[in-house]
C-alpha cells in the first residue's frame, strides 16, 4: 500500500511564475522611455516644438504603463509568501496586463478622435522636424522592443515567463503600439512632404488607433481567463471526465477548473463512487494532467 507522510499531502500555495528576467527588461525599457520623454518634453519647451512635446507627452503614457508593470512585480514578490493571499498572487501579473491593456485602449481612441479631427480639418505640419522626432522614437521603440522581445524559445527546461506573463506582453505591446505609430508617422510625413499629401498623416493615425486596438482587445481578452476563472481548456476537463468515467463505479458530480496563475490550473473535483477509492487514489490517476492543486470531494453510495 502506499502510504504518505502530512508533509507528502501539505498543498504549496506559491503559485507565481517566475518573472525575475522579465522585470529586469522593463526597469531598463522604463528608464530609457523616461529619460528619452524628458529629453523631448525638455526640447520641445525649449525650442517651441510642438512635435517634439507631443511626443514626448506620448511618451508619458507609456512610461506610466511601465510603471504600473513594474509596481505589480514587486507587489507579487512581496506578497508571494503571504498566507491572506489564498491561492498566491499568481494573478496580479494579468491584472497588471489587463491594466495596461486598457490604458492601450485609452492611447487608441485619444489617437483616433485626433486623427478624425485632423482629417476633416488638416494642420500645418513642420515636416523636417516631425520627421526626426519620429525617427528618434522609432530608434527607441526598437531598442526597447528587443529588450522586451519573447525569447521563451531560448531558454528551454525553465520557467517560460516571457511566454505566460501578461504584464510583460502588455508592455511589449505598448512598444509595439509606439514602433507602429513612429512607421504610419514616418511614411505618412514623407508622404506629405514630396507628394504633398498632408491627408496621409491623419489616415495613418486611424490606421494605428485600429490595430492596438485590436492588440488591446486580445490582451483583454486573454488575461480575463484568468482574472474571471474561466476554464482555460475544455479539451482538458473533457480528460478529466473521460478519465473519471472510465472506473465503472464511479460518476462525476461535479468539475471546477481555473486559472491560479498564467503557468498554474487548479481543480475541484466532485465523485459520487460505490467504491473505497480515496482522494489520493483520484489524485494519482490525475497526476499526468496539468494541474498543480487538485481537491477531490467523494460521496459514497451504499445502495
Amino acid at each position: 500500500m502506499n502510504t504518505k507522510t502530512i508533509e507528502d499531502l501539505k498543498h504549496t500555495h506559491n503559485f507565481a511564475i517566475d518573472t525575475s528576467a522579465s522585470e529586469r527588461r522593463v526597469n531598463l525599457v522604463f528608464a530609457l522611455t523616461t529619460v528619452t520623454m524628458i529629453v523631448e518634453i525638455i526640447a520641445g519647451t525649449w525650442f517651441g516644438s510642438m512635435a517634439l512635446l507631443a511626443d514626448g507627452w506620448h511618451m508619458f503614457t507609456h512610461s506610466a504603463a511601465f510603471a504600473i508593470a513594474m509596481f505589480t512585480y514587486w507587489y507579487a514578490r512581496k506578497h508571494q509568501d503571504n498566507p491572506d493571499f489564498s491561492f498566491g498572487t499568481g494573478k496580479v501579473t494579468s491584472l497588471g496586463g489587463f491594466a495596461s491593456a486598457v490604458a492601450l485602449v485609452v492611447v487608441a481612441l485619444m489617437m483616433g478622435i485626433e486623427s478624425i479631427e485632423r482629417l476633416i480639418n488638416p494642420h500645418s505640419i513642420h515636416f523636417e522636424e516631425a520627421i526626426a522626432v519620429a525617427i528618434l522614437g522609432l530608434i527607441v521603440n526598437l531598442l526597447s522592443a528587443y529588450l522586451l522581445r519573447d525569447d521563451h524559445h531560448h531558454h528551454h527546461g525553465h520557467s517560460h515567463d516571457a511566454s505566460h506573463d501578461h504584464n510583460l506582453k502588455a508592455a511589449y505591446f505598448h512598444v509595439l503600439a509606439d514602433t507602429l505609430t513612429s512607421v504610419f508617422a514616418i511614411a505618412a510625413l514623407v508622404a506629405g512632404k514630396y507628394l504633398g499629401w498632408i491627408w496621409m498623416d491623419a489616415l495613418m493615425g486611424i490606421i494605428g488607433a485600429a490595430v492596438i486596438s485590436k492588440w488591446a482587445y486580445n490582451l483583454i481578452v486573454e488575461s480575463n481567463t484568468i482574472l474571471l476563472d474561466k476554464t482555460p481548456n475544455q479539451e482538458l476537463a473533457n480528460k478529466i471526465q473521460d478519465i473519471i468515467h472510465k472506473q465503472e463505479t464511479d460518476n462525476l458530480l461535479d468539475l471546477h477548473i481555473w486559472k491560479l496563475s498564467a503557468e498554474h490550473s487548479a481543480a475541484i473535483i466532485s465523485v459520487a463512487t460505490r467504491s473505497d477509492h480515496d482522494t489520493c487514489f483520484y489524485k494519482n490517476l490525475l497526476s499526468d494532467l496539468e494541474l498543480t492543486h487538485v481537491t477531490i470531494e467523494i460521496e459514497r453510495i451504499t445502495d
